[in-house]
């Protein structure tokens, strides 16, 4: 199989893992019920109110999160030259569990959790790169700029803890900073949509500059590419990628940094082929385990507790197979 090839497989991969989604749940449904519901044929309204107004929006919803976080994973790993790096290097999702947790404290409403949840992952990641700037711009000064964004934007979430409602509103923050898609409905879908979109198509016109920024900096430069420009815009959309994400979906780590790894051992680091097939890959992953968190116990799994579950000994796993190959970590 060419890796063109393999890379549009990868692509479409979500489609019939979002199809067969949409039989599981509390409800079982068949498939041509499904089939009915989508393309208008005779079903009961209350399965097709199911299929439509509540499972596929939260399918669509959780391949485009798993579609973000993938991608942007790949992006970061490749600008900061670091296999251990994810869509959370900046400080994104503590932001936004910032900006989430103050708007529960305020009452603002979904809307309202959303809007302050992007808006403070936004501004944690434009403070680290704006420290990170500061101070000459470097990759390692960028990662160090991250990790204490992080942690003072952690530190303030403990803090809305502290003083939130510990009856009403403080088990809502632990539950949103948990991670978790039932809530989604389609006024959620289309401005995800619209930021992935946006996201993927930017990294995908940079991605033979992000191809170069592997290099070291003096090699990047000698061959004619502005590397802080460049990076500065790679990190933008990657932020927001993961942003747009973060504030849809809650806490949910791990998958971009091991789908990204995946996704690199099946076709290859070049980003022409590495960011199709991370976001396939990335929304296939983040299907299979919405689908575990809302049918394997009488209640709801927060996607988080589940992606750390299977993720840590997963990429074990892989990190080990690479070190017993003797070709190191690429």
């Amino acid at each position: 199989m060419s890796r063109a090839t393999l890379v549009l497989a990868l692509v479409l991969l979500p489609l019939p893992i979002l199809f067969g989604s949409l039989l599981l749940g509390r409800m079982s449904l068949g498939a041509g019920e499904i089939w009915a519901s989508l393309f208008g044929g005779a079903v009961p309204e209350t399965v097709r109110a199911l299929v439509l107004r509540v499972r596929l929006p939260r399918l669509l919803a959780a391949a485009l999160v798993g579609t973000n976080l993938a991608v942007s994973g790949a992006a970061f790993q490749g600008i900061f030259r670091n296999p251990l790096v994810e869509s959370r290097i900046l400080g994104v999702s503590a932001g936004a569990g910032f900006g989430a947790a103050l708007a529960m404290v305020f009452q603002l409403g979904p809307a309202g959790i959303q809007t302050f949840a992007f808006a403070g992952g936004l501004l944690a990641a434009g403070l680290a790169i704006l420290l990170g700037t500061a101070f000459g711009g470097g990759i390692l000064v960028l990662v160090l700029s991250g990790v204490l964004v992080s942690s003072f934007f952690s530190s303030l979430v403990s803090l809305v803890k502290y003083f939130a409602d510990p009856y009403v509103q403080l088990p809502g923050i632990t539950f949103w900073l948990m991670g978790g898609l039932s809530a989604v409905r389609w006024g959620d879908v289309l401005p995800l949509a619209v930021a992935s979109g946006l996201g993927l198509f930017g990294l995908i016109l940079l991605r033979w500059r992000l191809n170069l920024l592997t290099l070291s900096e003096a090699e990047a430069q000698a061959l004619g590419i502005p590397v802080r420009r460049v990076r500065f815009l790679a990190v933008a959309l990657g932020t927001m990628l993961t942003a747009a994400a973060v504030s849809v979906s809650g806490v949910v780590g791990w998958v971009g940094l091991i789908v990204p790894h995946a996704a690199r051992a099946l076709v290859g680091p070049d980003h022409l082929f590495l960011i199709p097939a991370s976001a396939g890959l990335g929304a296939a992953v983040l299907l299979l385990f919405d689908n575990i968190a809302r049918t394997a116990l009488p209640t709801e799994i927060p996607l988080d507790i589940l992606t750390g579950l299977i993720g840590v000994p997963v990429f074990f796993l892989l990190f080990m197979r690479q070190i017993r190959k003797g070709g190191g970590w690429r």
